[in-house]
């Protein structure tokens, strides 16, 4: 079972990662909330940082089922309902998470058919449109993986598999999750308050989780 744990670390770790390298240093860096024309010019002048955060992105979808089918694994025989519905939850958020990319394809079409901004008005607000209507079914992929975190929360407060400490910050963090995308559903003004800060909890859960999985792993594994 050490494999798994190990397995199970590693990928989390690259998800988080790869995560962080799509979000902030490829998205934050390059898409200019509320001016399509800069973002637009942002992209297609960065076109290879944008491509390079796509690919990264879908990559990591990979580990990120891993993890799901993995984590969810690993209380089988304490909950089998609850650990398969959160192995649904898991898989479903990242099949939203993985048609939701498609939105970013769409400014390198215009790139590849060597339409440039202004031989065609609207392709800014066509490539601005594209990053937030994939901002909002990333959003929705996550609400979907808030079910993913409460369920492995629930189910290590149940079990003596993982310290119950993590088992509550990862319901705390599928909590955050599910405000960030309701906010940002319902109010964008509030959403624009509460970020980043309500993402900090998340990140130290699912990195709390990865790394305890991996020492764990490792620990018993050198014995």
């Amino acid at each position: 079972m050490h494999n798994d744990w190990v397995g199970a670390g590693l990928c989390y770790l690259a998800v988080i990662a790869g995560g962080l390298f799509a979000e902030v240093m490829v998205r934050g860096a390059l898409i200019v909330p509320g001016d399509a024309a800069a973002t637009a010019r942002a992209i297609l002048e960065n076109e290879t940082l944008w491509r390079l955060g796509l690919a990264v992105h879908l990559l990591y979808l990979v580990p990120a089922l891993t993890v799901n089918v993995i984590v969810s694994g690993f209380f089988r025989s304490i909950e089998p309902t609850l650990a398969r519905l959160a192995l649904v939850f898991g898989v479903a958020g990242v099949t939203v998470e993985a048609v939701a990319l498609v939105y970013l394809y769409v400014p390198l079409v215009f790139s590849e058919h060597g339409t440039t901004l202004a031989a065609l008005e609207d392709a800014p607000s066509l490539i601005y449109l594209a990053t937030r209507l994939f901002a909002t079914g990333f959003g929705f992929s996550l609400l979907l993986f808030a079910g993913f975190c409460v369920l492995i929360g629930a189910l290590i407060l149940r079990s003596r598999l993982v310290p119950r400490a993590i088992g509550a910050m990862m319901i705390l963090a599928g909590i955050c999750y599910v405000v960030n995308t309701v906010a940002l559903i319902v109010s964008p003004g509030f959403w624009k308050l509460i970020n980043p800060t309500i993402l900090l909890p998340i990140l130290l859960a699912e990195l709390s989780l990865a790394l305890w999985l991996l020492v764990k792993g490792i620990t018993v594994e050198g014995r």
